[in-house]
């Protein structure tokens, strides 16, 4: 597994994860075709800006082509002041193979090892075993259940943090 920056040209692998029922089901259904491109093209801006970390998994180096999902480390601003926060999707072909936790594992490691993006926070749905249980196998502190904003919808998510530097667990 390696990760990549996105590119305006990874349109298709956007819209097998947002817009797709399954892969959505966890995040209040599936997200409208229409303007996938835009979010595309505004990703690969700030990936390239270096202004977010916006990578997209490639499960090997045998197909460099094919993206198996995405995992992304961002800030933006909350209630509290500016918060980090990381997130992933992989694609159902590529679930269980534990292609989501080495991806996040890689970006913790980076924001470790270069010092930046201070604690980061993640938000998995609560009835998302597989993304909590990433939470929980990585060093992250579970900080309570909450309802938070996506994609104009409300989830009920639980709140994780790892200050990486610190608590991200060994191999």
């Amino acid at each position: 597994m390696h990760l990549r920056d996105v590119t305006p040209d990874d349109v298709d692998a956007y819209v097998r994860m947002r817009c797709d029922p399954v892969m959505m089901a966890g995040l209040g259904g599936p997200l409208p075709r229409a303007g996938m491109a835009d979010k595309v093209r505004r990703d690969a801006a700030e990936a390239a800006a270096g202004t977010a970390w916006i990578k997209m998994i490639v499960p090997g180096p045998g197909r460099p082509g094919e993206v198996a999902g995405s995992v992304s480390l961002w800030s933006h601003d909350s209630a509290d002041g500016p918060m980090s926060e990381i997130g992933w999707m992989v694609l159902p072909a590529f679930q269980g193979r534990g292609l989501g936790k080495r991806a996040a594992r890689a970006l913790l490691e980076r924001a470790r090892d270069e010092d930046r993006w201070g604690e980061v926070h993640a938000f998995p749905a609560t009835g998302n075993a597989s993304s909590n249980g990433i939470c929980r196998s990585l060093g992250f502190r579970l900080l309570g259940a909450c309802d938070m904003p996506f994609a104009g919808r409300v989830l009920r998510s639980n709140h994780w943090a790892i200050t990486p530097r610190t608590d991200l667990t060994a191999v």
